[in-house]
């Protein structure tokens, strides 16, 4: 799961959100969150983490059957080009070379599908966390929250500021219900998706 939302954290790096002119004029008030826990247990993020895994796994195990294919052309290679002759030897290792840079082409082609399935299923729990937050922010009167989680400059703050379960609980009690407007998205080509289960 580390992997599966590597990212997402950046989209939460500071959630700097102004009060109104006239609570401006007020002291501001103040809190963080911990955005780590917030995706960690958001609903419906083990879910999005199962679809993307099955979802991807056609992917790694043609990127896996590629790299042995290609491991043991060379190894064969190898093994037999002492007894080649230099003509043999030319053909062979331009062979290599072009099984080589299609591996590296697929691998790229197919990394990059994975990485916009990824963001396909991660930005709706980005969205609902950042609901959340703004719930909170709006019932609590903060005029800026922000995550001690993804390089803040902030090097120390009282406990009582962190409104991490506050902003869980109200998460929580969202639920995972996809909104009408989310349709799925098209899987790439090649890969079949299936239906996902009604939230």
């Amino acid at each position: 799961m580390r992997v599966f939302l590597r990212a997402a954290p950046v989209a939460l790096l500071l959630v700097a959100l102004s009060a109104s002119s006239a609570s401006a004029q007020a002291a501001q008030k103040l809190a963080f969150i911990r955005s780590s826990v917030l995706l960690e247990q958001a609903p419906g993020r083990a879910e999005a983490e199962a679809q993307f895994n099955k979802e991807t796994g056609g992917y790694r195990e043609q990127v896996n059957r590629m790299n042995d294919s290609l491991n043991t052309m060379i190894t064969a290679f190898q093994k037999a080009q002492a007894t080649l002759s230099a003509a043999a030897r030319t053909a062979r290792s331009s062979e290599i070379e072009t099984r080589g840079a299609e591996y590296q082409r697929r691998t790229r082609e197919l990394d990059q599908r994975a990485q916009a399935r990824q963001a396909e299923l991660v930005q709706p729990i980005l969205d609902r966390v950042k609901a959340s937050i703004e719930d909170v922010r709006v019932e609590g009167g903060y005029s800026f929250i922000f995550n001690m989680d993804q390089g803040t400059p902030i090097l120390a703050a009282d406990k009582n500021l962190d409104i991490t379960d506050r902003v869980l609980a109200k998460l929580r009690a969202a639920g995972t219900t996809r909104p009408a407007s989310a349709a799925p998205t098209p899987a790439p080509a090649g890969v079949t998706r299936p239906t996902p289960p009604n939230d």
